[in-house]
């Protein structure tokens, strides 16, 4: 990882001399983050094997060299570290298990393999048209389809100042070499143009992930051919004094082995509202979303999911929130948003002008029972606040606890309600 840093880095030097200065510009900005947290009882009982008190950090370094008006070239690095050391683990691929990829540099001594290449991209307009080719960042659906970095291209056509149309491939799987390894390639290919209506912006959606065999990036030997499409839309409207916001989405296609030798359909489906208003200095907001889960007396899929890329975060414990290091409740999706039915009512208060406060009220159930016929994930109390300590430089103080629900805390001996308290200092520039 030290390699590609210092590759990019004498990259990077390298456009800065051998481009004239009047024809280059230099654009850095980043982000930082330390926090400190307890979060105790996720496992919803008291063996406390979820128990976790560290505290974090986190820099983010963005370069941008701008040639001219239509082409650019953006690069964004990041470095994570736990206070005290600890080695780094991602969810690789997918599956919930999570490898050692490198090692803190929050040790002694400091150094540690901890640098990433989150973006690294160029981007280029031709008339009317934007090109993005390279690793970078989009999200579909608000996160219910998609919120992540990717290696692809998304090309937009601007069709007029009410219509634009973007062209997405994202390479979510490589086969490699070899004969026929080419069918282990795994690509989603979507079109999600963005119409403006005046008070009303639609995104319609059509999205399709295919593989002539998936098995190896499902981790899962019994799947083969895979095509499965979404077809949705965003709706955001002020109505009167509120926004609102709508998400519907429904999933359909086939996946060949997916637990018979035939192929089984996919029939699945995702609805999503909220809205918010302003009165004085309270903002008040809200928000539903239901997704289909698993139906035991069908042999089809029903329970709506994403291969990978899907990242909706919502409440502080049943939802990731803002301390999103680690885990979350017993049986929650988390920001995999499948299989649940979540309400919301919330609201801020500009106390000053640098201090505002929130407070949420979260209940969540899964869409179908689990295996021991509960579906009640509990009801969830957010409460936090927000101070700016100096131009840029922001507090978070956040306090959450939730009132376990039998299927957070089933087959437990000793029920005990998760809590989650914390504290952000955070910049951007």
């Amino acid at each position: 990882m030290r390699k590609i840093l210092m590759f990019l880095m004498a990259l990077a030097l390298a456009f800065t001399f051998a481009v004239p200065a009047f024809a280059l510009e230099n654009i850095f900005g980043g982000y930082w983050r330390t926090r400190a947290y307890i979060q105790q009882d996720f496992t919803g009982d008291d063996s406390g094997d979820l128990d976790l008190t560290q505290t974090t950090t986190r820099t983010r370094l963005y370069y941008t060299a701008k040639f001219n008006e239509n082409f650019q070239f953006v690069n964004k690095f990041e470095m994570d570290a736990v206070f005290g050391g600890q080695d780094r683990k991602f969810d690789i691929d997918g599956d919930g298990s999570k490898e050692v990829i490198g090692s803190s540099y929050g040790n002694i001594g400091a150094d540690g393999v901890s640098v990433e290449v989150k973006n690294s991209y160029a981007d280029m307009t031709f008339d009317k048209t934007n090109v993005k080719l390279g690793v970078q960042g989009t999200t579909i659906c608000r996160g219910f389809i998609f919120d992540d970095d990717f290696a692809g291209t998304v090309v937009t056509y601007k069709a007029s100042d009410t219509l634009s149309i973007p062209l997405m491939w994202i390479k979510a799987n490589e086969g490699g070499q070899g004969e026929d390894a080419n069918d282990y390639d795994v690509d989603y290919y979507a079109v999600y143009p963005t119409v403006n209506l005046g008070k009303a912006t639609v995104k319609p959606l059509l999205m399709w992930t295919t593989s002539s065999d998936a098995s190896s990036f499902a981790g899962d030997s019994t799947i083969d051919k895979w095509n499965v499409y979404y077809l949705g839309a965003d709706v955001d409207a002020n109505v009167g004094p509120a926004s609102v916001w709508f998400t519907g989405i429904y999933e359909f296609g086939t996946i060949k082995g997916a637990g018979t030798a035939d192929d089984t359909d996919v029939g699945a489906y995702l609805l999503g509202l909220g809205a918010s208003t302003d009165v004085d200095k309270v903002s008040v907001h809200g928000q539903i979303f239901y997704a289909s889960g698993q139906d035991p007396d069908e042999e089809d899929i029903t329970a709506f999911f994403v291969p990978a890329g899907q990242s909706y975060y919502w409440s502080e414990i049943m939802g990731y929130g803002i301390f999103d290091d680690m885990d979350v409740s017993n049986n929650s999706p988390a920001d995999q948003i499948s299989d649940i039915m979540a309400l919301n009512l919330g609201a801020a208060f500009k106390a000053t002008d640098k201090l505002t406060l929130n407070a949420d009220l979260w209940y969540a159930q899964l869409a179908e029972d689990d295996a021991n016929g509960n579906t009640d994930l509990g009801m969830e109390i957010d409460l936090g606040l927000s101070y700016s300590v100096l131009d840029n430089v922001t507090l978070d103080v956040v306090a959450a606890y939730l009132v376990a629900g039998d299927s957070t805390t089933e087959e437990v001996s000793n029920d005990e309600n998760p809590m989650e308290m914390g504290v952000q200092l955070s910049f951007s520039f």
